[in-house]
């Protein structure tokens, strides 16, 4: 059964990787749903926040098709009860559509959302929540007339302490200072 997995990979800053992890996806016909990346907390490492709907075992092999590119450090999957995730969203709207009525401010308040740009010819609203709260206030601005609309891909973070390559990192380092002996 299908449900909705948070990828996250890591790795250095090079170029074409992205290019790389994308045909993975292509290849076995899986749809992106959100694609983000940043700098994590780790200095020189940077993160990749990949949403798709797949089984489970999809996901797991997802993963690790993408930790043999040799570009990426670590990857993992996660479950929506695993992370903690928002989008950001903006909407610009006529300004006379904001000034002929006070619904808007409700709107506005009721969704946890702010001006962020208020012109004569036009007013941007920013909302930062889940995918389904974004669009819920993208219906309600519809009949204001939205001039334009766009939300940004998923950013997420573990519900752990940390996040899940320190702990592999630091296990990777204890191993090499305490190498077995045989």
């Amino acid at each position: 059964m299908n449900q909705e997995f948070t990828l996250t990979i890591f790795s250095e800053n090079s170029i074409g990787l992205l290019n790389r992890i994308t045909i993975i996806f292509t290849r076995r016909k899986i749809n992106i749903d959100s694609l983000t990346v940043s700098e994590s907390a780790l200095k020189g490492i940077f993160k990749f926040t990949i949403v798709v709907d797949s089984t489970e075992q999809m996901a797991k092999n997802l993963v690790k098709q993408m930790e043999k590119q040799i570009d990426v450090i670590r990857a993992f999957y996660l479950t929506e009860d695993e992370i903690l995730h928002q989008e950001i969203a903006m909407y610009k709207i006529e300004t006379s559509s904001l000034l002929e009525t006070n619904l808007i401010e409700g709107i506005i308040r009721r969704y946890n959302a702010r001006i962020l740009e208020l012109t004569k010819e036009y007013t941007v609203i920013e909302k930062t929540g889940h995918k389904a709260e974004t669009q819920e206030l993208f219906e309600q601005l519809k009949p204001y007339g939205v001039l334009q609309f766009v939300r940004s891909g998923r950013v997420a973070i573990t519900r752990l302490k940390k996040e899940h390559l320190s702990s592999y990192l630091e296990n990777l380092e204890k191993e090499h200072r305490d190498p077995v002996t045989v």
